[in-house]
This record gives C-alpha cells, sequence and structure tokens, in this order.
C-alpha cells in the first residue's frame, strides 16, 4: 500500500459499515526492534519494566452495556494498579468515530489509543497516524494470534499496526423447529439451502420467509452475501491484483442464485433491507436462515427468548456437494496506538494488562460467543465454560471456530488494501442487484457494469 497522506474526501468515501473488525501480521515483520515512541524512536525497554506515570485518552466505539462496563472496569483497576496513570476514556458510535478521527487528524485532536474497524486502520496507516505494534504482540505471543487476523493489519513495510481485541465469523444461521417440521436437513451447499428456504416460505405463507435477501443501498449486506457464495467457491470479490471479481462463472453463478432466492424465498422488501432490518426479522422468529455472527444469540435473546432452544448455525454452504467447509468472513476488531500519542508506553502497558485472562474473559463473556478470543486458548478458561450462554451454544461455539481460521474481512484475502473499504461502502453491488430485479437488467450486463465501476473507483487509490 502507499504510504502517501490521502485527502480527507477520499477517506471519508470509503466510509465502512459499522459490522466488519482486524489484525496484523508476519509477513516480514522486523520483531528485533522495541516499539517507536511517538516521535518515531525505538523506546528503550518494555513497556511492563518502565514505572508508568502520564495521562492517556481512549476513543472506543462500545457505547453501551457490559462491553463499556468491562473496559471501565479494567481501566479503574489498570489505574489503581500505577498511580501514576490517569486514562480517558470517551465512546463514540463507529460513524462518529470515523468522522472524528478523519476531521481531527490535520488539527491533532486524535486520542493516544482507540479501537478501529480493519478499513480504517487501512487509512490510519496510509495518514502515517499510528505506531507499529510487533514488540507488543511479541510480548503477548504472536503465535497466539489467527494469521489471518494478523495479516489484515500488516503493511507493505513488514510491520503490524492493529493488535486485534476479538474476532467474530460469519455462519448460517437456522431454526431447528422449521427444520423439524418440514422434515429438513441442515443445508450443506448453496442449492440446498435454497431448497430448504422455499418450502418453509411456502409452508409458512408469510408468517415466516425462508431468506430474506437484504439489498438496502445504505448498506452492504448484499456485497456480503455474494461475498459468502464466492469465497465458498475459493474465489474473491477483489482479486490479487486489485482488481474486481464480477464477471466470473462463480460470480455470476452467485449473482443468479441470490436472485432466484429473493424472488422465491424473501419478503419483497428485503430490497430495502440493511442490517437492523435484517437482523431483525431474524430475532422475531421471522426468517428460518440468516448470515451473521454470533451476536444473533443476544439478539434473539433480548427480542425473542422464547426462541433461544431453537436457534443455531452451521458452516457456510458450498457450492458443490463435497466440498470442504471452510470460512468466508471473519471481523478483527483491533486496538491501534496513536503516532501523536505521549505515552505509547501506557497503552502499550494496559492493552497487555487487558488481554491477562482475569480481565480478557469478563470481556468475552460480555457478549458470550458473539465475541471471539483474538488470542488462541483463551477461552479453555474454567469461567468461560461454564457460561450459561457457552454451554447453552456450545455447537455454535464450535462452528464459529471452525470458521474462524483463513477467514477475512471482505476484501482482505491478500492482506490490507484500500479497494477492499470502496468495495464495502460505495453500494455498488447493492445498486447491481436492483438493477437487476427492479429493471429487468440481464445479469452478464449488471454484473459487468458494476465490475467496470468498481475498477474505476479502485483506480483512484491504486
Amino acid at each position: 500500500m502507499k504510504r502517501t497522506k490521502r485527502t480527507l474526501g477520499l477517506m471519508l468515501a470509503m466510509l465502512m459499515l459499522l459490522l466488519a473488525f482486524a489484525g496484523c501480521g508476519p509477513n516480514g515483520a522486523d520483531t528485533t526492534q522495541p516499539p517507536a515512541d511517538n516521535t518515531g524512536t525505538p523506546a528503550t525497554q518494555p513497556a511492563g519494566e518502565q514505572k508508568l506515570e502520564g495521562e492517556i485518552t481512549f476513543w472506543h466505539s462500545f457505547t453501551q452495556g457490559p462491553r463499556l462496563e468491562t473496559i471501565q472496569a479494567a481501566a479503574d483497576q489498570f489505574m489503581a494498579d500505577n498511580p501514576g496513570v490517569k486514562i480517558n476514556i470517551e465512546t463514540f458510535s463507529w460513524a462518529d468515530f470515523y468522522t472524528k478521527w478523519t476531521t481531527g487528524l490535520a488539527s491533532g485532536n486524535v486520542p493516544d489509543m482507540s479501537s478501529a474497524l480493519p478499513t480504517q486502520v487501512v487509512e490510519m496507516i496510509d495518514a502515517d497516524a499510528i505506531l507499529p505494534l510487533d514488540d507488543l504482540i511479541d510480548r503477548i505471543g504472536r503465535d497466539k494470534f489467527y494469521e489471518k487476523a494478523l495479516v489484515e493489519m500488516t503493511a507493505e513495510d513488514g510491520h503490524c499496526y492493529g493488535v486485534t481485541l476479538y474476532s467474530n465469523t460469519e455462519a448460517m444461521w437456522y431454526r431447528k423447529d422449521l427444520m423439524e417440521k418440514y422434515d429438513l436437513e441442515i443445508p450443506e451447499t448453496w442449492e440446498e439451502m435454497y431448497e430448504c428456504a422455499k418450502i418453509i416460505t411456502e409452508g409458512e405463507n408469510g408468517a415466516v420467509y425462508g431468506a430474506a435477501f437484504p439489498m438496502g443501498t445504505n448498506d452492504m449486506l448484499a456485497t456480503r452475501w455474494l461475498h459468502l457464495y464466492v469465497r465458498s467457491a475459493g474465489e474473491t470479490l477483489i482479486t490479487e491484483d486489485g482488481k474486481a471479481n464480477l464477471t466470473s462463472p462463480t460470480a455470476i453463478d452467485g449473482i443468479n442464485y441470490w436472485v432466484k432466492v429473493y424472488q422465491d424465498c424473501s419478503p419483497a422488501d428485503s430490497i430495502n433491507y440493511n442490517t437492523l432490518d435484517e437482523a431483525t426479522m431474524y430475532y422475531q422468529g421471522k426468517l428460518a436462515f440468516d448470515f451473521n455472527t454470533g451476536f444473533h444469540i443476544s439478539g434473539v435473546q433480548e427480542n425473542s427468548p422464547d426462541l433461544m432452544e431453537y436457534i443455531d448455525c452451521a458452516p457456510i454452504p458450498r457450492v458443490n456437494e463435497g466440498d470442504p467447509a471452510v470460512g468466508c468472513e471473519t471481523n478483527n476488531t483491533p486496538l491501534v496506538i496513536w503516532k501523536n500519542s505521549e505515552h505509547p508506553e501506557i497503552c502499550e502497558a494496559f492493552i497487555e494488562y487487558f488481554y491477562e485472562p482475569e480481565r480478557y474473559v469478563d470481556f468475552l463473556l460480555s457478549v458470550p460467543v458473539g465475541m471471539m478470543p483474538a488470542i488462541q486458548g483463551v477461552t479453555d478458561n474454567e469461567k468461560y465454560q461454564s457460561n450459561e450462554i457457552v454451554q447453552q451454544f456450545q455447537h455454535a461455539d464450535e462452528v464459529l471456530n471452525q470458521m474462524l481460521p483463513g477467514s477475512t474481512a471482505i476484501g482482505m484475502e491478500y492482506g490490507p488494501r484500500p479497494e477492499a473499504g470502496l468495495l464495502t461502502s460505495q453500494h455498488v453491488i447493492e445498486e447491481m442487484f436492483q438493477d437487476i430485479i427492479l429493471n429487468g437488467t440481464p445479469v452478464e450486463e449488471a454484473a459487468q457494469a458494476a465490475e467496470d465501476e468498481l475498477n474505476e473507483l479502485f483506480e483512484t487509490v491504486g
């Protein structure tokens, strides 16, 4: 990736939806040097050996509930253990955070550390705004992190610029009671899922739909669902050389597949659905199948607790029977340290402190099974395993962990790239689907036009 500062207009054009999430990686990273301080000079001793004194500001986007509370509790305890340290925590929605840091970058009005989204980290690296975290990752244990999560946040200079706080991965969620009612087997292929969804749609006569293919042009769900189809066949929507892929035979098959699902299995309104619309349908028991992360569990628990015993997930379907089940999309939410911080050593020490099992497990259990650990082995913890939701959804947890290795954020399959932000933020694929369905444009013609449009956008960041 080019290490040049881009204009604010370009950065705003790459605004990502708030669902998809980061890590960092080996790729020849030089791990022999200690972390740089705010001047770019290597620190002289590990953060854990320093007497910590100073004040930092931490921005994060966990604005409510147990996640916010566990982070605040960890900060409070860290300050109690280090009396010379003060941590000021400010929370922003993901959208507000993006606006806050992009507009504040020129004036230096950015925090010492923050959470981020993967595509935002790409922009931060381009703007030379954040520090490499290789030394911190090595202290935590580089081999504990999932490889793809590391690769996502590793720049062309070989350094890793984000440390994953948690991950979550996409799977196929379904209703066990409806599958039993219609004597259906859990689908393993896309065609089997379509057949099950069609049977349930026809049988429930509008009370429940088999699926709801979402195409709202203020969101990126149609992009995600096409991505799942294409990735399950071993392809990507962005090729290794940075080009859009919407016209390969697999991509064309995927477009035709989702058009068929919409026509035969979905409510008509799903042509305008966004993330909340789609999720709410599943939470309320009005969908048999959906694609999402383990956050679906807490959504159903809050909206329709009587359905908790009937929901579960399975691996992403495959194109052909007998193909291996593979992970297709994982959202990694990283923490970053800003280059203008006067106390990067405090930021590093707090992150390392937060990863200690007694605190980190509490954080994961604020959304059990929804937030998956960034580091391997931590969920063997007795406290985690004894959690009621973890026990109830043990199968779902196993499936999600099966989907985790090898999968990345959409468009990040070959490492961090700004094209991924354009793919998911500019709604070209959503508009393509609407053009096919509303205007009757032939699939091949619409796909070619969308591919050309994306490639023109990609040239702006190439």
